[in-house]
Protein backbone atom coordinates (compact mmCIF):
# COMPACT_ATOMS: atom_id res chain seq x y z
CA UNK A 1 0.00 0.00 0.00
CA UNK A 2 1.12 3.51 -0.62
CA UNK A 3 2.09 5.93 2.11
CA UNK A 4 -1.00 8.05 1.39
CA UNK A 5 -3.27 5.04 2.02
CA UNK A 6 -1.58 4.38 5.37
CA UNK A 7 -2.10 7.98 6.43
CA UNK A 8 -5.85 7.73 5.81
CA UNK A 9 -5.97 4.27 7.40
CA UNK A 10 -4.19 5.41 10.56
CA UNK A 11 -5.82 8.86 10.79
CA UNK A 12 -9.34 8.49 9.34
CA UNK A 13 -10.38 11.97 10.47
CA UNK A 14 -7.45 13.75 8.86
CA UNK A 15 -8.75 16.75 6.79
CA UNK A 16 -6.75 18.36 4.03
CA UNK A 17 -7.35 22.11 3.63
CA UNK A 18 -6.00 24.92 1.46
CA UNK A 19 -4.59 28.10 2.90
CA UNK A 20 -6.35 31.38 2.16
CA UNK A 21 -4.77 34.75 1.63
CA UNK A 22 -6.67 38.02 1.41
CA UNK A 23 -5.25 41.14 -0.12
CA UNK A 24 -5.85 44.26 -2.17
CA UNK A 25 -4.64 45.15 -5.62
CA UNK A 26 -4.74 48.43 -7.50
CA UNK A 27 -3.38 49.46 -10.86
CA UNK A 28 -3.67 52.32 -13.30
CA UNK A 29 -4.12 51.63 -17.00
CA UNK A 30 -3.56 54.52 -19.37
CA UNK A 31 -4.40 54.58 -23.06
CA UNK A 32 -4.31 57.22 -25.74
CA UNK A 33 -7.01 58.10 -28.27
CA UNK A 34 -6.57 60.42 -31.23
CA UNK A 35 -9.65 61.86 -32.94
CA UNK A 36 -9.66 64.27 -35.79
CA UNK A 37 -12.81 66.36 -35.88
CA UNK A 38 -14.74 68.98 -37.80
CA UNK A 39 -16.38 71.79 -35.86
CA UNK A 40 -18.75 74.07 -37.72
CA UNK A 41 -19.73 77.31 -35.98
CA UNK A 42 -22.97 79.29 -36.34
CA UNK A 43 -22.91 82.65 -38.07
CA UNK A 44 -23.61 84.57 -34.86
CA UNK A 45 -21.27 83.46 -32.06
CA UNK A 46 -21.84 86.41 -29.70
CA UNK A 47 -24.65 84.64 -27.85
CA UNK A 48 -24.36 81.16 -26.37
CA UNK A 49 -25.43 78.57 -28.90
CA UNK A 50 -26.34 74.88 -28.80
CA UNK A 51 -23.97 72.07 -29.74
CA UNK A 52 -24.94 69.02 -31.82
CA UNK A 53 -22.48 66.12 -31.53
CA UNK A 54 -22.63 63.65 -34.43
CA UNK A 55 -20.97 60.22 -34.43
CA UNK A 56 -20.55 58.63 -37.87
CA UNK A 57 -20.77 54.96 -38.82
CA UNK A 58 -18.01 52.46 -39.60
CA UNK A 59 -17.90 53.43 -43.27
CA UNK A 60 -16.53 56.88 -42.44
CA UNK A 61 -13.57 55.79 -40.31
CA UNK A 62 -10.11 57.00 -41.27
CA UNK A 63 -8.20 60.26 -41.54
CA UNK A 64 -10.12 62.03 -44.32
CA UNK A 65 -12.33 64.47 -42.44
CA UNK A 66 -14.49 65.08 -45.49
CA UNK A 67 -16.05 61.69 -44.75
CA UNK A 68 -17.83 63.02 -41.65
CA UNK A 69 -19.83 65.32 -43.94
CA UNK A 70 -21.23 62.46 -46.05
CA UNK A 71 -24.19 61.82 -43.73
CA UNK A 72 -25.86 63.52 -40.83
CA UNK A 73 -26.02 67.14 -39.63
CA UNK A 74 -22.93 68.34 -41.53
CA UNK A 75 -24.42 67.09 -44.78
CA UNK A 76 -27.71 68.82 -44.01
CA UNK A 77 -25.92 72.05 -43.06
CA UNK A 78 -24.39 72.32 -46.55
CA UNK A 79 -27.75 73.60 -47.80
CA UNK A 80 -29.66 74.35 -44.59
CA UNK A 81 -27.85 76.51 -42.02
CA UNK A 82 -28.28 75.34 -38.43
CA UNK A 83 -28.02 77.93 -35.68
CA UNK A 84 -25.75 75.73 -33.57
CA UNK A 85 -22.22 74.42 -33.32
CA UNK A 86 -21.84 71.09 -35.12
CA UNK A 87 -19.14 68.71 -33.90
CA UNK A 88 -18.25 65.61 -35.89
CA UNK A 89 -15.24 63.62 -34.62
CA UNK A 90 -13.73 60.92 -36.80
CA UNK A 91 -12.92 57.45 -35.53
CA UNK A 92 -9.57 56.12 -36.84
CA UNK A 93 -9.33 52.96 -38.94
CA UNK A 94 -9.24 49.82 -36.83
CA UNK A 95 -10.77 51.52 -33.81
CA UNK A 96 -14.18 52.10 -32.25
CA UNK A 97 -15.80 54.95 -30.39
CA UNK A 98 -14.54 55.41 -26.83
CA UNK A 99 -17.00 57.10 -24.46
CA UNK A 100 -14.42 58.71 -22.19
CA UNK A 101 -12.32 60.09 -25.03
CA UNK A 102 -15.44 61.49 -26.70
CA UNK A 103 -16.60 63.08 -23.46
CA UNK A 104 -13.26 64.84 -23.02
CA UNK A 105 -13.48 66.12 -26.59
CA UNK A 106 -16.97 67.50 -25.94
CA UNK A 107 -15.72 69.18 -22.75
CA UNK A 108 -12.87 70.81 -24.69
CA UNK A 109 -15.20 72.10 -27.41
CA UNK A 110 -17.61 73.54 -24.82
CA UNK A 111 -14.75 75.20 -22.95
CA UNK A 112 -13.22 76.74 -26.08
CA UNK A 113 -16.45 78.05 -27.62
CA UNK A 114 -19.51 80.05 -26.62
CA UNK A 115 -21.73 76.98 -26.12
CA UNK A 116 -24.82 76.72 -23.94
CA UNK A 117 -24.18 73.76 -21.58
CA UNK A 118 -27.94 73.25 -21.23
CA UNK A 119 -28.31 72.55 -24.96
CA UNK A 120 -25.86 69.84 -25.96
CA UNK A 121 -27.35 67.15 -28.20
CA UNK A 122 -25.97 63.75 -29.17
CA UNK A 123 -26.77 61.72 -32.26
CA UNK A 124 -25.18 58.98 -34.32
CA UNK A 125 -25.85 56.33 -36.93
CA UNK A 126 -24.98 52.62 -36.95
CA UNK A 127 -21.59 52.37 -35.17
CA UNK A 128 -22.22 55.98 -34.18
CA UNK A 129 -25.60 55.02 -32.76
CA UNK A 130 -23.81 52.41 -30.64
CA UNK A 131 -21.28 55.04 -29.60
CA UNK A 132 -24.06 57.49 -28.75
CA UNK A 133 -25.81 55.00 -26.48
CA UNK A 134 -22.56 54.29 -24.64
CA UNK A 135 -21.56 57.95 -24.32
CA UNK A 136 -25.01 58.96 -23.08
CA UNK A 137 -25.13 56.18 -20.47
CA UNK A 138 -21.61 57.08 -19.29
CA UNK A 139 -22.37 60.81 -19.00
CA UNK A 140 -26.13 61.36 -18.99
CA UNK A 141 -25.68 64.68 -17.21
CA UNK A 142 -24.01 66.18 -20.29
CA UNK A 143 -26.80 65.96 -22.84
CA UNK A 144 -30.18 67.58 -23.38
CA UNK A 145 -31.36 65.03 -25.96
CA UNK A 146 -30.26 61.79 -27.61
CA UNK A 147 -30.99 60.59 -31.17
CA UNK A 148 -29.51 57.14 -31.92
CA UNK A 149 -30.21 55.69 -35.36
CA UNK A 150 -29.94 51.95 -36.22
CA UNK A 151 -27.41 51.40 -33.44
CA UNK A 152 -26.33 48.25 -31.66
CA UNK A 153 -27.05 48.52 -27.92
CA UNK A 154 -24.50 47.15 -25.45
CA UNK A 155 -25.31 45.27 -22.26
CA UNK A 156 -24.56 48.25 -19.99
CA UNK A 157 -27.20 50.59 -21.50
CA UNK A 158 -29.67 47.70 -21.35
CA UNK A 159 -29.02 47.14 -17.64
CA UNK A 160 -28.58 50.77 -16.56
CA UNK A 161 -31.24 52.14 -18.89
CA UNK A 162 -33.05 54.22 -16.28
CA UNK A 163 -30.01 56.47 -15.98
CA UNK A 164 -31.49 57.89 -19.20
CA UNK A 165 -35.06 57.81 -17.94
CA UNK A 166 -35.61 61.59 -17.99
CA UNK A 167 -33.55 62.31 -21.10
CA UNK A 168 -35.57 63.15 -24.23
CA UNK A 169 -34.71 60.35 -26.67
CA UNK A 170 -35.85 59.64 -30.22
CA UNK A 171 -34.79 56.26 -31.58
CA UNK A 172 -34.95 55.36 -35.27
CA UNK A 173 -34.46 52.02 -37.02
CA UNK A 174 -35.37 50.23 -40.24
CA UNK A 175 -37.56 47.16 -39.94
CA UNK A 176 -35.62 45.40 -42.72
CA UNK A 177 -32.17 46.18 -41.29
CA UNK A 178 -29.91 43.18 -41.97
CA UNK A 179 -26.78 44.77 -40.47
CA UNK A 180 -28.03 45.78 -37.01
CA UNK A 181 -31.29 44.06 -36.21
CA UNK A 182 -34.21 46.27 -35.22
CA UNK A 183 -34.54 44.20 -32.04
CA UNK A 184 -31.82 46.28 -30.40
CA UNK A 185 -33.90 49.43 -30.72
CA UNK A 186 -37.21 47.82 -29.79
CA UNK A 187 -35.71 46.15 -26.71
CA UNK A 188 -34.05 49.29 -25.34
CA UNK A 189 -37.21 51.25 -26.10
CA UNK A 190 -39.28 48.86 -23.97
CA UNK A 191 -36.74 49.11 -21.15
CA UNK A 192 -36.66 52.91 -21.26
CA UNK A 193 -40.42 53.21 -21.57
CA UNK A 194 -40.79 51.49 -18.19
CA UNK A 195 -38.59 54.07 -16.44
CA UNK A 196 -40.21 56.83 -14.37
CA UNK A 197 -40.63 60.10 -16.30
CA UNK A 198 -39.57 58.41 -19.53
CA UNK A 199 -39.36 60.65 -22.60
CA UNK A 200 -38.45 58.07 -25.24
CA UNK A 201 -40.01 57.67 -28.68
CA UNK A 202 -39.32 54.95 -31.24
CA UNK A 203 -39.84 55.24 -34.99
CA UNK A 204 -39.50 52.12 -37.14
CA UNK A 205 -39.48 52.59 -40.91
CA UNK A 206 -41.25 49.59 -42.41
CA UNK A 207 -39.53 49.92 -45.79
CA UNK A 208 -35.98 50.76 -44.63
CA UNK A 209 -32.95 48.48 -44.45
CA UNK A 210 -29.80 49.66 -42.65
CA UNK A 211 -29.97 53.19 -44.06
CA UNK A 212 -32.71 54.53 -41.86
CA UNK A 213 -30.71 57.71 -41.25
CA UNK A 214 -31.06 59.57 -44.54
CA UNK A 215 -34.73 60.40 -44.10
CA UNK A 216 -34.08 61.46 -40.49
CA UNK A 217 -31.09 63.72 -41.09
CA UNK A 218 -32.21 65.17 -44.42
CA UNK A 219 -35.34 66.83 -43.06
CA UNK A 220 -35.62 69.77 -40.64
CA UNK A 221 -37.88 68.09 -38.09
CA UNK A 222 -35.16 66.32 -36.10
CA UNK A 223 -33.09 69.49 -35.75
CA UNK A 224 -36.13 71.52 -34.75
CA UNK A 225 -36.98 68.91 -32.12
CA UNK A 226 -33.44 68.73 -30.73
CA UNK A 227 -33.02 72.49 -30.49
CA UNK A 228 -36.22 72.79 -28.43
CA UNK A 229 -34.82 70.53 -25.69
CA UNK A 230 -33.13 72.15 -22.71
CA UNK A 231 -31.40 70.39 -19.86
CA UNK A 232 -32.56 71.74 -16.48
CA UNK A 233 -30.31 72.91 -13.63
CA UNK A 234 -27.30 73.77 -15.79
CA UNK A 235 -27.53 77.51 -16.15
Amino acid sequence: MTRLFWLFFMFPFLVWSQTETKGKFSTEIAYKKNYGYVLQSPENKKDKKPLIVFLHGSGEKGSDLEKVKVHGPLKYAKTHPIDAYLLAPQCPDGDYWDAEALHRLVQKIVKDNNIDPARIYLTGLSMGGWGAWNLAIAHPETFAALVPICGFVDRVPMIENCKLGRLPIRVFHGLLDDVVTVDYSTNIYKKLKACPESQVELTIFDDANHDSWTRVYDTPEIYEWMLKQTKPNTR
